[in-house]
């Protein structure tokens, strides 16, 4: 009843932002709203097209959703750090709430910049709005640190945007993917807001929820950039406050880190999400996990000798950022490779190819981010092999019939 309701409003406001109505400039907008509240109820006329009952609105709006584990935990862990480093113990809600105050107005930027300018692009070109921002609106404030600015996420938001997609004619049409290319920028142009000891735990304010005063120091480093910048090979990791931690902590994730990727539980149970409905590829996943627990055992007998190289290979599948890109990066459809075995190979180098820039590139210890795009830019080239492999084994047994 209320959506036969909300569907007779938006029938009587639909004549307006129609040509020659009073907002006719404001169709894409109008549209965008429209479809996202309802499935479009046009069809094809012409040409070969595949019909389904999902359209890629829904499909965005399930990663989204799929997403929230991640988010939730994120929030929660912002408040965990904060109070970990004042030295305060607080209950459950004041945690999260600090949390949410903390994380909130990144999301808003992200989405309030990314989504205007898709809406200004839309109604320049007189197109519909498209939905792809849907999902990198929420990863980009799950993959950054807490303390970044906010104007900061408004200008790699607007350069992502822009530069990674616009250009390349919009959604479904870009080469990278669009969240992971803010956080480059970000880390190109702003390093020092995006690596060390600060920037991932916020401690400078309570919002009134549990008042006291900052200790005078602490480590507040993710483990990998402990990592880096050990001197020995043989490294005890340790939260902020000095207390030890293990594959569990990792795979918990209590621990300093960008606001999403901590917690390797909370980004499963959003893999199951986008698994079970078939929105991402589980052979890309895993491909990705098996790339980089194979090299990380590899470096673990055969490496240099520093902490990176010496590090567990379980451990590096559930510190930084490896899970959340194998989850929900590299799996992106427009940027991955699409032939089923190119799958596999595309997922596989890009877990490898992670391990890699870890180990032997100290400065930057978190490799997954370079890995993908990186990546992304031999999908297609991976899938024309595989297409021109095809091709040839088919051409070969042919032959071999004809013969």
């Amino acid at each position: 009843m209320r959506n036969n309701k909300l569907r007779k409003f938006v029938d009587k406001l639909k004549p307006h932002f129609m040509p020659g109505g009073k907002l006719e400039k404001l169709h894409s907008v109008f549209d965008g709203f429209e479809t996202f509240l309802f499935v479009p109820n046009t069809t094809s006329k012409n040409g070969v097209h595949i019909h389904d009952a999902i359209d890629s609105k829904r499909t965005m709006i399930t990663v989204v959703v799929a997403l929230v584990p991640a988010l939730l935990f994120g929030m929660f862990n912002v408040g965990y750090q904060h109070y970990l480093a004042i030295g305060q113990t607080v209950g459950f809600w004041d945690t999260f709430v600090f949390g949410l105050l903390a994380v909130l107005p990144i999301v808003v930027v992200s989405y309030a910049v990314g989504l205007g300018i898709e809406f200004v692009i839309a109604q320049i070109k007189g197109h519909e709005i498209q939905e792809g921002f849907l999902v990198s609106g929420m990863l980009i404030p799950l993959i950054v640190p807490v303390d970044t600015p906010l104007w900061m996420i408004a200008v790699a938001t607007a350069f992502s945007v822009l530069f990674a997609k616009e250009v390349f004619g919009g959604t479904g049409m870009n080469i990278f993917n669009v969240a992971l290319v803010a956080r480059a920028f970000l880390f190109f142009a702003y390093p020092t807001f995006m690596s060390g000891d600060t920037v991932w735990v916020r401690t400078g304010t309570t919002f009134g929820l549990g008042g006291g005063s900052i200790i005078d120091s602490y480590s507040g480093a993710t483990a990998l950039g402990e990592l880096a910048t050990a001197t020995s090979s043989n490294v005890q990791l340790t939260n902020i406050i000095g207390n030890p931690l293990g594959f569990l902590d990792g795979f918990l994730g209590l621990i300093p880190g960008s606001i999403g990727e901590t917690s390797t539980l909370a980004i499963l149970i959003g893999a199951a999400i986008i698994l079970f409905t078939g929105v991402a590829s589980w052979k890309i996943m895993l491909s990705v996990f098996a790339g980089g627990a194979l090299m990380a055992f590899v470096f673990n007998n055969f490496g240099p000798d520093n902490a990176v190289a010496h590090f567990p290979w379980y451990n590096h599948l559930v510190y930084g950022g490896f899970a959340f890109g194998a989850v929900f990066m590299a799996t992106d459809p427009v940027t991955a490779a699409r032939t089923e075995t190119g799958k596999w190979i595309y997922g596989f180098l890009i877990g490898a190819f992670a391990i890699v820039i870890r180990v032997l590139n100290p400065g930057y210890p978190e490799g997954m981010m370079l890995s993908i795009l990186f990546m992304n830019i031999f999908a297609a080239l991976i899938d024309y092999y595989v297409v021109e492999g095809n091709i040839k084994k088919r051409m070969k047994r042919v032959g071999t019939q004809k013969q």
